[in-house]
């Protein structure tokens, strides 16, 4: 559905998309993951058609968007972060406008808006103004927005961000039924967030591609190592465990006369029966020995830790994000006017 050759996109002297390559295929929920000026807003603006890389190309079902930009952005729905709306307008103006400006009209116009309204739950505020909104709702709108024209890519940047724990359960529903009919392309910070709506992941850092794989794959410790947390009473603990083979570093806190250890082991080998017996041994009291399964999250800082982007990349990319935002939602439809 999705295919993104060798793209890399300058702004100035600064690098903020790296020679990219992936492909998404139809139907797919795929998470898109990286720290701040990793270069996640600048590759999705150039999936939207928005931006324009200076080498390589992205391809719909194998043919180039540059072929027919017009088209491309017809394909598209995109909920930018900053999510720019009317607020002095009601959510059914808004929904109308948008429909006109997609240039749908009459009962195509009023079928699209009530499948988006009901698709997104907006009945409650539907002759709400927009500034009257909640968060919560105002995103919705924003989706609504997105799907009116009923397109077959869904871009969505942040879509959770600034929302409370319920907001963004109920939006997580949302993304989850509307990735039932379309191909979605998903970014967030929010590893919960990834775990509970991507079937896949792709996490960019220093504006390069470094992991591409299924949650479960990426979730599974790449190295072959394991974490060990172990609370016990007694002489010497920390420093023994920390001197057993295999250990590559321990981090220990003593508390009430136990001490609480969590060992990072290179290697996949099996340590609870060692760290019994060496209890044992010493004569600790054993009170705590678990086995951490390896999680999403250390697994992206693991990946990112390199991140090069300094403080001017990031002000560059917030620059270039913040002069287009109006763009990113009238620049698609704004064409097909002129047209």
């Amino acid at each position: 559905m999705i295919a993104v050759q060798g793209v890399t996109k300058r702004f100035g002297p600064l690098v903020a998309v790296n020679d990219v390559s992936f492909e998404v295929d139809r139907g797919e929920v795929v998470g898109f993951l990286g720290p701040n000026a990793a270069g996640k807003t600048t590759t999705m603006r150039m999936l939207t058609g928005t931006l324009q890389p200076d080498s390589g190309v992205v391809q719909f079902d194998g043919v180039p968007i540059e072929t027919d930009l017009r088209g491309a952005k017809r394909r598209v729905g995109y909920l930018p972060e900053a999510n720019p709306l009317y607020e002095d307008m009601l959510v059914a103006e808004y929904l109308d406008y948008v429909a006109e400006i997609r240039r749908i009209r009459g009962a195509d116009a009023r079928r699209a808006v009530r499948d988006a309204v009901e698709e997104t739950a907006l009945e409650a505020v539907f002759f709400r103004p927009i500034g009257e909104c909640s968060k919560g709702y105002r995103q919705r709108i924003g989706l609504a927005a997105a799907i009116l024209h009923r397109p077959e890519i869904l871009v969505l940047d942040e879509p959770t961000e600034g929302l409370d724990p319920n907001q963004r359960v109920e939006i997580r529903k949302l993304i989850n039924a509307l990735g039932a009919e379309r191909t979605v392309l998903l970014s967030t910070h929010v590893m919960q967030e990834v775990e509970a709506t991507c079937q896949r992941l792709l996490i960019i850092s220093g504006g390069r591609l470094v992991a591409d794989g299924t949650v479960a794959e990426l979730a599974a410790d790449r190295t072959g190592g394991a974490y060990y947390l172990v609370e016990a009473e007694g002489e010497g603990v920390s420093e023994a465990l920390a001197a057993l083979e295999g250990v590559s570093s321990a981090t220990a806190d003593t508390r009430d006369g136990r001490t609480r250890v969590r060992l990072e082991v290179a290697s996949g080998a099996e340590l609870r029966p060692t760290i019994f017996q060496l209890a044992t041994r010493r004569g600790w009291a054993l009170w705590e020995l678990h086995r951490e399964q390896a999680n999403l999250e250390r697994v992206f800082r693991s990946l990112t830790a390199n991140d090069d982007a300094d403080g001017e990349a990031a002000a560059s990319e917030a620059r270039e994000t913040a002069r287009a935002a109006a763009d990113d939602v009238s620049t698609p439809m704004a064409e097909e006017v002129e047209e």
